[in-house]
């Protein structure tokens, strides 16, 4: 039997799965979500919460106080969608062409929505509530751009926590892990410029493709041989451009790199060894090498004790049977990494379903699935009102140790 959190908030569901529907319906860029973010506040401001706009261009933070607690939580949803054009031919497709909510972000806004007006309506919780709809996930990364915007110095929190679906994942399952959870991310542009030539004469130009085909190689090396087996590691060349014609040695070569980890030791291994190497390699070629190295997101790790509340009240919400307490990591990344650098807490994973038929997400086919509006309201709703239930501090401390089984 459903718990009556569920139940209750599946009596209201079909209102915020047209909302999601409406979302999806017009997706928007990051730093460009003008009508989403609008969207969300209007809802905020008629629910009865603080809303503060502008963060990072477009974010969007409702704040809601009750009681005297002195606890502060955060929630945070994404809420940019994707460069792809939809496929999925569903009634509430994307209708602006090249641009879809290819990774559910729709779906987190709503889920965090129908919560906010549970909460507002008939929470029970003591404290601070702060619901950040953070613009940008996908890119340029909008964490970093609210943190900088002062996003925890105007909204302090304790623990702030954030929740992404997952196809593979039955719906109605949820997933923790504490510690690495997902993997860094760094973007690396390697540019050779050695000199061009006739290909009937190479003995008279300096290959950069020769060269860049020695390096694509050569970083292969880097994981297998430098890095221990026990960790991960992941160097990828998801480009190498050079030349247009079969009988001209170019002049220049470019290799566009992703490099990821699940420890920060290795992150910093990998670019010193990626540097070093592609120089090396140059100078045995006789080509000139330029390394553009941008640390994007870091490895996002999961505080112990927010994890094992946030565990405890998906306990509670749906039982231990659907609740994996420690998945394996994710070489994805995400950028609330960058809010947990700043502040503890938890990423936590909602089951998409993992049934036949399903995609993943970033596919043009994918969708969120509705099932999950009322169950993720659900989760947030309970876990705030566990969170906020008295005013200590601490992470350590249980609220009530019986509505949070061990």
């Amino acid at each position: 039997m459903s718990h009556p959190l569920v139940r209750s908030l599946q009596a209201h569901s079909e209102e915020f799965i047209a909302l999601r529907r409406d979302l999806h319906r017009h997706p928007e860029l990051g730093l460009h979500e003008v009508r989403t973010s609008q969207r969300i506040a209007e809802c905020l401001q008629s629910w009865g919460y603080e809303v503060h706009r502008g963060l990072a261009t477009t974010g969007v933070v409702g704040s809601l106080r009750r009681g005297a607690g002195g606890r502060r939580l955060g929630l945070r949803a994404d809420m940019d969608a994707l460069p792809l054009q939809e496929t999925t031919g569903k009634a509430w497709a994307s209708a602006h062409h090249g641009v879809m909510h290819a990774c559910g972000h729709d779906g987190h806004t709503a889920m965090l929505l129908a919560a906010a007006r549970y909460l507002a309506e008939e929470g029970v919780f003591s404290g601070t509530l702060h619901l950040i709809f953070q613009p940008a996930e996908e890119h340029p990364g909008g964490a970093r751009l609210m943190i900088a915007d002062g996003l925890f110095e105007r909204f302090p929190c304790d623990a702030v926590f954030a929740m992404h679906n997952m196809p593979g994942i039955a719906q109605g399952r949820f997933a923790f892990r504490e510690g690495p959870m997902m993997a860094s991310s760094d973007d690396v542009v390697i540019t050779l410029e050695g000199v061009g030539g006739h290909g009937a004469m190479p003995h008279q130009a300096t290959d950069p493709i020769v060269a860049g085909a020695a390096i694509v190689s050569a970083l292969q090396s880097i994981v297998s041989r430098n890095v221990d087996p026990q960790h991960t590691a992941i160097v990828t060349v998801g480009a190498f451009n050079a030349g247009h014609a079969n009988n001209v040695i170019p002049q220049t070569a470019t290799l566009l790199v992703s490099v990821r980890a699940l420890d920060a030791a290795v992150r910093d291994l990998l670019e010193r060894r990626i540097r070093a190497l592609v120089k090396l390699q140059a100078d045995s070629f006789g080509v000139q090498a330029r390394v553009e190295y941008k640390r994007d997101y870091p490895v996002l790790v999961n505080d112990p004790a927010a994890t094992q509340v946030a565990r405890e009240a998906a306990f509670e919400l749906v039982g231990s049977e659907r609740v994996t307490a420690q998945c394996p990591p994710f070489t994805g990344s995400e950028d609330f990494a960058v809010m947990l650098e700043h502040c503890p807490g938890s990423y936590l994973l909602i089951g998409n379903g993992d049934g036949p038929g399903g995609c993943m997400v970033h596919n043009p086919g994918y969708d969120f699935n509705d099932d999950n509006v009322a169950l993720g309201a659900a989760y947030w709703a309970l876990l705030a009102e566990r969170f906020l239930c008295d005013s200590t501090p601490s992470l350590e401390d249980s609220c009530d140790e019986q509505a949070l089984p061990a």
